[in-house]
């Protein structure tokens, strides 16, 4: 195995954060920012990319790693987290917002899955992230993540985050499923991704989900969130006080334009 075997609980409910056990010498890579506390004997150490490029490809495999983590909006560092102690030691890590913590092998899903950009949190040392560019492109503009993903590879364990409470649906071969663009989290790289209109032109003014559905036909297997992000920041700023210019974002439909007239 190239990745490190790393051992793991996950704490909390609604708020949740993940403890990561290190043997000695193993080490997880993160999300710069997520750390919540680490043990002493734990080494941080801050680095270009996912760490993969390390022992090889020189500092353009390094500058190409890091590149790709800001075609995908990501930061160009990662912060990897190494025991060099002589015991067990452990580092945790954090939700950056309400909502839960997906342990994933992906020896479990042939080395590969594909999430939507802000869905890592950690990982083993030894996952690679790397982009994934979407083949289709009305799911480029019009599926809720644009034309690039985040694609992880490797044989350990990965940690993803997603808002509210996260199912897992297995799809079996022609089965369809139709959720909001939002609400994908991550999908195995066999799973056919695509876009679809609503329907009619009332459904799309009115019923303030949006013009499109993500449409997912299996097989393979979907990891779905009851609240993105996205979400629960429009109803945020709906619900603040007025700007100095009197201007307050909408629901996103024709409906809460209205809405927004009449109540002033």
């Amino acid at each position: 195995m190239r990745a490190h075997e790393v051992d793991y609980k996950v704490y909390g409910d609604d708020l949740q954060f993940v403890e990561v056990e290190l043997d000695p010498g193993e080490s997880v890579i993160a999300e710069a920012g997520a750390m919540m506390y680490m043990e002493d004997g734990i080494q941080m150490e801050t680095i270009f990319g996912d760490g993969t490029q390390s022992s090889g490809g020189g500092l353009m495999g390094k500058f190409l790693s890091a590149g790709k983590r800001v075609v995908t909006g990501e930061s160009l560092f990662m912060t990897v987290f190494g025991n060099s102690a002589s015991g067990k030691k452990h580092v945790a890590f954090a939700a950056p917002y309400p909502g839960s913590i997906v342990p994933i092998d992906l020896m479990n899903y042939r080395q590969e899955l594909i999430c939507q950009k802000d869905a890592f949190l950690c990982a083993a040392k030894g996952i690679s992230l790397d982009i994934a560019f979407q083949k289709r492109l009305g799911t480029g503009f019009f599926g809720g993540e644009g034309f690039i993903m985040q694609r992880l590879r490797g044989d350990g364990m990965a940690f993803l985050h997603a808002g509210g409470t996260v199912v897992k649906r297995e799809l079996r071969a022609g089965e369809t499923l139709r959720v909001d663009t939002g609400c994908l989290v991550a999908l195995t790289q066999d799973v056919d991704y695509d876009i679809e209109f609503v329907g009619n032109v009332k459904s799309a003014l009115f019923g303030g989900e949006g013009l499109f559905f993500a449409t997912l036909r299996g097989p393979g297997t979907v990891w779905l969130q009851s609240l993105p992000f996205s979400r629960m920041a429009d109803r945020i700023i709906k619900h603040a006080p007025q700007t100095a210019g009197g201007s307050r974002k909408g629901e996103g439909s024709l409906l809460g334009v209205l809405g927004d007239m009449i109540d002033g």
